[in-house]
């Protein structure tokens, strides 16, 4: 019953995985059509290459100031909204239709909005007496620019993962705690956030993973620039691969980007395993 399932996944995800792993080992040029053994040359090719570097640090910018400001702003939604404020239900679904919306047009939105000559927010930035009326083609602004697009983007969809969550907790837990004196403050240490973990363990591993692969957003909106200030590791792999057709540095440094995720994912989900440990130790 599950051979289809099976087959499918061998072919069109096992197989190319393992063949570009192969392939990283290669120098090859996809428009020449050479190809030869390297061994590990691509691989030390990557720890040389400062663009490389600069690609992984503009990554890790963008993982560590996203993430967490994205676990923040879902939370506080989530509290509110489960708090059942008079329009509760309306206000659930004005934050949760971006999340149906691809991040390419929305890109493509925002890249219009935030346009220096034509875009509406550029030239109300420029009549309240902003000096950059185009924050993507500023040096410091860009990357934060783009993060906060995400953020809009991806929060109301996380907020719907911590709301179910908050849904889950049994009121008892509340009222016992309201008799015993706990403020709100000490609920929410004491209660929301260990009955919480899971919902909170799943959005800040999902969405780690999905921050490392960033891509549509940057290069729909500034194409890496710029001077390289926002390119990410799968824009640089997407310029080797297809735009010089080096397809074997291109593999090379995929599985760099494969390991440093699956690093973060173990690391993530051993610690997420010893809090639960600890959790039915202390219950």
């Amino acid at each position: 019953m599950v051979a289809p399932s099976i087959f499918i996944l061998l072919v069109f995800v096992i197989y190319p995985i393992v063949n570009s792993f192969i392939l990283s080992f290669y120098n090859w040029n996809l428009l020449k059509n050479t190809k030869y053994f390297v061994g590990i040359g691509n691989y030390l090719k990557a720890f040389s290459d400062e663009r490389f570097w600069n690609a992984l640090s503009n990554t890790i910018y963008f993982a560590t100031a996203f993430v967490p400001l994205l676990i923040i702003l879902s939370l506080a939604l989530a509290l509110m909204l489960n708090a059942e404020i008079p329009g509760a239900h309306v206000f659930q679904i004005l934050f949760f239709l971006p999340a149906i919306t691809s991040m390419a047009i929305v890109a493509i939105v925002w890249r219009f909005l935030l346009d220096g000559d034509i875009g509406f927010i550029s030239i109300f930035l420029k009549h309240i007496g902003f000096k950059t009326a185009d924050p993507l083609r500023d040096l410091k602004l860009a990357m934060p620019t783009i993060i906060s697009i995400s953020l809009w983007r991806w929060v109301g969809f996380n907020m719907v993962i911590l709301l179910a969550g908050l849904k889950a907790i049994p009121s008892d837990y509340y009222e016992a705690a309201s008799i015993d004196g706990a403020g709100s403050i000490r609920q929410f240490f004491s209660i929301t956030l260990p009955l919480l973990l899971p919902n909170l363990s799943f959005v800040l591993l999902t969405n780690m993973i999905s921050s490392f692969q960033v891509f549509d957003q940057v290069y729909v909106m500034t194409k890496g620039g710029p001077m390289f200030k926002t390119e990410v590791l799968v824009q640089y792999i997407y310029y080797q691969g297809f735009n010089i057709f080096d397809m074997g540095y291109a593999s090379a440094i995929a599985f760099l980007l494969f390991i440093l995720i699956l690093a973060f994912s173990l690391f993530q989900l051993r610690s997420y395993m010893r809090a639960e440990k600890e959790r039915g130790f202390a219950s």
